[in-house]
């Protein structure tokens, strides 16, 4: 049966009353400022749209639901409402790899239409209990939420000297170019599969038993819902069991011991890439390094061979659950530190990670072990020389200046208040607004990593923690102030997010008495 809605004022006939609203808008109608975060399972809040007025996540939405109804999309918003927004999160930092944006700008505009002042941002930071965001650490969007009235009719003409000095800091921070600018909190920052060429195939992989799977486990189709359906994958889960961490702490008389857990990257773009026959892939960083987990992502490989092989342009799409049954984990530790900062420190085997935790820690004798579980990567933010940094920083009973590998030092205190209070030296600052988001993204990382986030993974070593609200990141309503003061010393520009990282996770843990275990709240 086929079903009528309205998209951004235009009546739109859907032959499939079965599919869900994001397939329709992104697929039939190329609509690409819905994004599809949780594949789907309406967790992550980027695929957000107004229905009548009211925002709503389009892919757990089936288009039936909406027949008759208006559907507006951040592209059907006034045009001066949509600039404002975006504007206000360029002004803020609001917006780094620009992925979660669209969705929230949409659930701000549903928020306005209700009436709800700019000023209370305590209703906005509940309404983003329906989103994720990664990168920024909420504190910058909430900022553009409150500055909304301020900047929606000013005119802001581009500089671009300012402009190239922002992408700069952003490609630093990120660990990859990055663009930065209004563009950016609309979703046009230029990921990967919003760039693939219409009529591309589509590859997914297979569950378990697929008959349409290849001979490397890929299903390939026109689009990706019949994908999904050949691919015959059961939805992603959330355990409601719990496991400890998969390591012991060695034995021995020591300051301070420590036990974490599997963790997982969180970036909300999955891994995506496509390719023309004969052609070179789009590459899935996109806007964005990922934290170091899409470095060696191996969907571009096969969205070039897959092309090659069927002799048209092809998308592959990695689910949420690929992406954390076969994308890189930060490895599991467990030390313990004497109080002159010698110790023991067990990590799973990981190339390069003894060298990561002796560069910052030569006093920590290492000893990797397998164990079960999903792969792991020394290239993940901090991996293995942020916890050593946070270890030894416990045996002086006080955080002090940390200087990452990238070159960049802080220092973090928790205040009477509980606020997260941060010094950052990063050499020329550039522009302070794309440092200040990415330092206050960098805490709310660590804050969150240190005190609510791990991943399920059995003894055997299999994952049973596959959507993304089950990472347990630290949402915007829970998440502490952070106070950032930027230390501008001219000398040559270096990473100084990765140092603030490493330095809020060790103001944490301390101001928590350093309890063995993370992480602390669970």
């Amino acid at each position: 049966m086929s079903t009528e809605i309205i998209v951004d004022g235009s009546a739109v006939l859907v032959a499939d009353e079965h599919l869900n609203l994001l397939d329709v808008l992104r697929e039939q109608l190329g609509v690409r400022s819905v994004k599809d975060g949780c594949s789907p399972q309406g967790q992550c809040g980027c695929c957000t749209v107004l229905v009548d007025g009211q925002p709503r996540v389009a892919c757990v939405t089936p288009v039936r639901r909406v027949a008759g109804r208006a559907v507006t999309t951040l592209e059907g918003l006034d045009a001066e409402v949509r600039d404002g927004w975006a504007r206000a999160f360029a002004a803020t930092g609001g917006s780094q790899c620009g992925f979660c944006t669209p969705g929230i700008i949409c659930r701000f505009a549903g928020l306005q239409a209700k009436g709800i002042v700019h000023a209370d941002r305590a209703a906005a930071a509940r309404a983003l209990a329906a989103h994720l965001c990664r990168c920024t650490g909420w504190q910058p969007i909430l900022d553009a939420w409150e500055i909304y009235p301020s900047v929606v009719d000013t005119d802001q003409p581009a500089d671009p000297d300012r402009r190239a000095a922002a992408d700069l800091r952003a490609g630093i921070e990120g660990g990859t170019p990055q663009s930065t600018g209004p563009h950016v909190a609309l979703g046009t920052g230029g990921f990967a599969d919003d760039t693939a060429p219409e009529g591309a195939l589509v590859a997914v992989r297979g569950g378990e038993g697929c008959d349409s799977a290849d001979e490397d486990g890929w299903v390939v189709a026109e689009t990706p819902a019949e994908a999904r359906r050949l691919a015959g994958r059961v939805p992603g889960r959330r355990t409601t069991a719990t496991w400890t961490p998969p390591l012991e702490a060695p034995t021995g008389d020591w300051a301070v011991t420590l036990r974490t857990s599997w963790t997982e990257p969180g970036y909300l773009e999955t891994d995506a890439a496509w390719c023309q026959p004969g052609g070179e892939p789009a590459s899935p960083l996109g806007n964005g390094g990922a934290f170091g987990g899409k470095l060696h992502s191996p969907v571009a490989e096969a969205a070039r061979r897959l092309a090659d092989r069927h002799g048209r342009p092809l998308r592959v799409l990695w689910s949420r659950p690929d992406t954390v049954e076969l994308g890189p984990k930060r490895p599991p530790v467990a030390a313990g530190v004497r109080s002159d900062g010698t110790g023991e420190i067990v990590v799973a085997r990981t190339p390069g990670i003894r060298e990561a935790i002796q560069s910052h820690a030569p006093g920590l004798a290492v000893t990797e072990v397998d164990v079960a579980g999903p792969p792991t990567s020394s290239q993940i933010r901090g991996a293995g020389w942020a916890e050593a940094a946070v270890l030894l920083a416990a045996v002086r009973d006080e955080p002090g200046w940390i200087t990452s590998p990238g070159g960049g030092s802080a220092a973090a205190e928790i205040t009477s208040d509980g606020t997260i209070s941060v010094r950052v030296r990063a050499g020329a600052v550039l522009d302070e607004t794309v440092l200040r988001s990415y330092c206050a993204g960098a805490a709310h990382m660590a804050y969150s990593w240190v005190t609510s986030e791990s991943l399920g993974v059995d003894p055997a070593g299999v994952v049973h923690d596959l959507t993304v609200r089950s990472f347990g990141i630290v949402g915007a309503a829970s998440m502490p102030a952070v106070r950032i003061e930027v230390l501008d010393d001219g000398a040559e520009p270096v990473n100084g997010s990765d140092a603030v990282f490493a330095a809020v996770a060790a103001a944490v843990w301390i101001d928590r008495g350093c309890p063995p275990t993370w992480p602390t709240d669970r």
